[in-house]
């Protein structure tokens, strides 16, 4: 296969692609250099040049490297080879691999390999690939790139390609940023994944069931090293540079928008949601809480009504005021319970976190469109039910402000002095606060707490 494509001063540059012919069934430890350098010295071979590159199949590295397990055996390779789920969807994972791979069953595959056994994906692509670029240099004299694929399907689209799992010699990545385009324009994003692209053009020739595992992609030098000359390790491996791995390849998990599938994402949402107590100094996107709000009235609520009322307190004037009065009348409370002073001040510095915190919003439940009843039971009951909906949509709101990067805070002081704060914000008599959310950035991790088993609180009958 050879590709050409025309640039702006007429030249033709062009590269070639062709499966390497005569590599043999691969077994437990056979030597995969050996293999290769007798399949470029056939007599219909082509032979290797400096800057070729070698597009190798993951499956013969592992078949080599002795990752072979039962078929019976799966499962539970699967679950050693995971890390984490990104999404179940029935008996099917899409999970994290230990290398960092984002993939179906952490690569663990059934295909070319004997029947009743599966392979696992090689155990350190990266360093092989490096062995293999030394082994071939020195066997032949030559200085070649190698990239060590496997296939991948991918989100949004349909169908699987090869991407690169391992790679050496190879400049896997190319930063266009600061370059511009044929226009001027200046280029702000584009980094070409050279590596992906090579094992997509090798695996167009070597095919899924054609018995090529290896193929030579020619006429690309620019994107191979050359041989090292210093940086060696000891044993005689060069030392990878930045980029020249396809470790770097792997988005960062700080980087992945798309890092969960959605049931996923909102498990994680729920659970993972932690009270923030200490926060940075940075002010709050008031678009985002205002997301979470939208987020917030989604809840379910009795009779199609909608109880809930969110106060976003955005400037610093009037969180003080309302925090002072609340402070006060916590403080007239106290003093009637008989509490000494010094506990007093004790307890008071409990609101501290909302006063650290850079904004704050107070829910207040609604009883617009609720039933009258003639009797407490069942006026309690209809009381409960909009207090329940009002719980719910806080936790909406929580939830949503994690999701948007914010830690929170949920403190239930607004309820124990009601007209105090209705009369500071100006709200209507029949607006309940339901506690205060304090809202910004973390200004560190959260303290993880224990476990919670889900029997500990089911009773099944």
């Amino acid at each position: 296969m050879t590709a050409s494509v025309m640039d702006a001063e007429g030249a033709r540059p062009a590269y070639e692609v062709w499966a390497l012919p005569g590599i043999p069934e691969v077994r437990p430890g056979d030597d995969l250099v050996g293999l290769i350098r007798d399949a470029v010295g056939a007599a219909d071979g082509r032979g290797l040049a400096d800057g070729d590159v070698l597009i190798v199949t993951s499956k013969i590295v592992s078949k080599a490297e002795g990752r072979i397990v039962e078929a019976e055996d799966r499962e539970t390779a699967i679950e050693a080879e995971s890390v984490r789920v990104v999404a179940r969807r029935g008996p099917a994972r899409i999970v994290e691999s230990r290398h960092g791979f984002v993939m179906a069953a952490a690569g663990v595959d059934a295909s070319n390999t004997p029947k009743g056994t599966v392979l696992l994906l090689p155990e350190d692509p990266d360093g092989t690939a490096r062995r293999l670029r030394e082994g071939v240099r020195k066997a032949l004299g030559v200085t070649v790139g190698v990239v060590i694929t496997d296939t991948f399907g991918r989100p949004w689209r349909v169908g699987q390609t090869d991407v690169a799992i391992g790679a050496a010699g190879v400049r896997v990545l190319e930063d266009l940023r600061g370059d511009v385009d044929m226009y001027g324009n200046p280029l702000g994003v584009t980094v070409t994944a050279v590596g992906d692209e090579l094992a997509g053009a090798g695996e167009l020739v070597k095919g899924k069931a054609a018995g090529l595992p290896v193929a030579v992609v020619r006429g690309l030098s620019q994107y191979v090293l050359p041989a090292p000359s210093d940086g060696e390790t000891p044993g005689g491996e060069a030392v990878p540079g930045p980029g020249e791995t396809a470790r770097a390849l792997v988005r960062d998990a700080a980087d992945d928008m798309f890092r969960l599938g959605t049931s996923e994402a909102v498990r994680e949402a729920v659970t993972l949601r932690r009270t923030v107590r200490e926060f940075t100094d940075e002010a709050v996107d008031g678009a985002a809480v205002r997301r979470a709000v939208a987020a917030a009235v989604t809840a379910p609520a009795p009779h199609h009504t909608t109880p809930w009322r969110f106060v976003l307190l955005e400037t610093a004037q009037i969180r003080v005021r309302l925090l002072d009065a609340m402070r006060d009348a916590w403080i007239a409370d106290l003093r009637r319970d008989g509490k000494s002073e010094q506990s007093i001040a004790q307890r008071v510095r409990r609101g501290d976190v909302l006063r650290a915190a850079p904004y704050l919003a107070v829910p207040c439940l609604v009883m617009d469109g609720s039933h009258d009843y003639p009797d407490s039971r069942r006026a309690a009951a209809e009381r409960e039910m909009f207090v329940v909906a009002g719980g719910a949509g806080i936790q909406n709101f929580l939830v949503a402000l994690a999701g948007e990067g914010l830690g929170s805070a949920w403190v239930s002081s607004t309820m124990f002095c009601r007209d105090v704060v209705r009369e500071v914000l100006g709200l209507p008599r029949d607006w309940d606060p339901m506690g205060a959310v304090a809202v910004g950035r973390a200004a560190g991790a959260p303290r993880q707490r224990p476990d919670r088993m889900a029997e500990d609180f089911v009773v099944s009958m």
